[in-house]
C-alpha cells in the first residue's frame, strides 16, 4: 500500500482532477484525466478520491448529454439542432464555470458537488 499524500499534494491532484478535463475535452474525452487520477490516488487520499470521482461523473454526464443531443438532431432530421445548438452553447459556458468553481473549492480544501450530474461511478 502506498503512503498517504501530503495535504499540499492532495489539493494539487484534486485541482488537476477538475482543471485537467480541459486538456482532453477537445476530443470529447474529458473523463480521462479524472479517471486516471481516481485510479491512481483513490487509495492514498480520500480528498483526491472524492474530487476525482465528482469530476469523472460530471464529465461522463456531459458526454451522455451531448450524445442525447446528437441523437435528437439525427432523429429529427436536423430540426433538433434548433434546440440542441443553443443548449450546447449554454451548457459549455456553464460547464466551464462549474469546473472553475470546483477547482477553486479543491484549492481551498473544500468539497464540491457538480449540478445536474449523474452519479454513475461510486
Amino acid at each position: 500500500m502506498s503512503s498517504p499524500l501530503a495535504p499540499s499534494d492532495e489539493r494539487t491532484w484534486a485541482i488537476a482532477a477538475h482543471a485537467g478535463t480541459f486538456v482532453a475535452a477537445w476530443f470529447a474525452m474529458g473523463f480521462l484525466c479524472p479517471l486516471v487520477i481516481w485510479l491512481v490516488f483513490r487509495e492514498r487520499s480520500d480528498f483526491v478520491r472524492r474530487h476525482a470521482l465528482e469530476s469523472l461523473n460530471f464529465q461522463l454526464s456531459l458526454l451522455i448529454y451531448t450524445l442525447v443531443g446528437i441523437v435528437l438532431v439525427v432523429v429529427t432530421f436536423g430540426l433538433g439542432v434548433l434546440i440542441a445548438f443553443p443548449l450546447l452553447l449554454i451548457g459549455a459556458v456553464a460547464a466551464v464555470i462549474v469546473i472553475i468553481l470546483a477547482s477553486v473549492a479543491a484549492s481551498n480544501g473544500q468539497s464540491y458537488r457538480y449540478p445536474l450530474t449523474l452519479r454513475l461511478v461510486r
